[in-house]
């Protein structure tokens, strides 16, 4: 069996994890995603936050570098590795689904993608599933590596980690990103996708990696997503119309947004968190009548 492995990581995180997946899969050759303008990590709070609208809006302000793939066109499988960014595939992953060469190159080829995220990615899963069905491959699965501390907490550790450049914890907070453990025991996941395609049948790939443990589903956390996505997409647009990428013009609405942000994630999300398991009986029910 051979694995090509498509990665994009600032922190290092989500090739740790693709490493760890594939320690036991036989051969496996890596291919970093690199965009043609490096995003800085740290990040400034500025620039974080103006990859916002493109992001959310599937609009890549410019592509990758050329990723050589003449040792992995005999490739069984290829698995993608990165993370979201603002409820969507982070930029890099758009662009490298939007590259014509990568198009070309995955058109028929089974696909597993691995999100290497804080705690939202649903929105991600459902645009991966739409780059993979244009290209004309299958995506044959999906495994979700996440911070399993509370959202407020997550969200805490996560923006000292992006803006201030500090993972390790300390005061009341923990260690940002994924937790060692869960990333020591992600080689579950490599031995499933191994045992699937020696059976020659990698359509049940997806449950058997779904009764392993490869998506948490937190359902409060699912429905602050849906809405924020929704939001979002209001926001996005909003801040395009001052200007595009790195638009001066625009910062102001940037720097709304944050605050908005704030607000939401802080005050308004721990209210609809309450709101879902107030009603959730109901909405499980009306669910169970249709």
């Amino acid at each position: 069996m051979k694995t090509a492995i498509f990665y994009y990581t600032q922190s290092g995180q989500a090739l740790t994890v693709a490493q760890r997946i594939c320690e036991n899969m036989g051969q496996v050759v890596y291919k970093q995603i690199e965009p043609l303008e490096e995003f800085p990590f740290p990040w400034s709070r500025q620039e974080f936050f103006d990859t916002f609208p493109e992001t959310r809006l599937g609009i890549p302000p410019f592509g990758i570098r050329h990723i050589d793939l003449s040792d992995v066109q005999d490739a069984n499988l290829v698995i993608v590795a990165g993370q979201s960014w603002f409820l969507s595939p982070s930029l890099p992953l758009q662009s490298f689904f939007n590259d014509t060469e990568i198009k070309n190159y995955l058109a028929g080829r089974n696909i597993v993608f691995v999100n290497v995220c804080r705690n939202m990615w649903l929105m991600t899963a459902e645009k991966i599933k739409e780059y993979v069905a244009d290209t004309g491959a299958r995506l044959v699965g999906h495994i979700v590596l996440q911070d399993r501390h509370p959202n407020l907490i997550s969200a805490l550790t996560v923006v000292r980690w992006l803006i201030g450049g500090k993972k390790s914890g300390g005061g009341l907070l923990p260690d940002a990103g994924v937790s060692r453990n869960d990333i020591e025991d992600a080689s579950r996941f490599g031995s499933i996708i191994v045992s699937s395609w020696q059976d020659g049948d990698l359509s049940d790939l997806q449950q058997r990696l779904i009764e392993a443990g490869a998506i948490d589903y937190k359902p409060s956390i699912l429905f602050l997503e849906k809405t924020a996505h929704r939001m979002f997409g209001k926001w996005a647009s909003f801040i395009r119309k001052k200007g595009g990428f790195r638009s001066p013009q625009r910062r102001w609405r940037v720097s709304l947004f944050y605050y908005y942000l704030l607000i939401a994630l802080f005050i308004l999300s721990p209210f609809a968190q309450l709101f879902f398991y107030l009603t959730y009986p109901i909405h499980k029910n009306t669910k169970q009548d249709i």
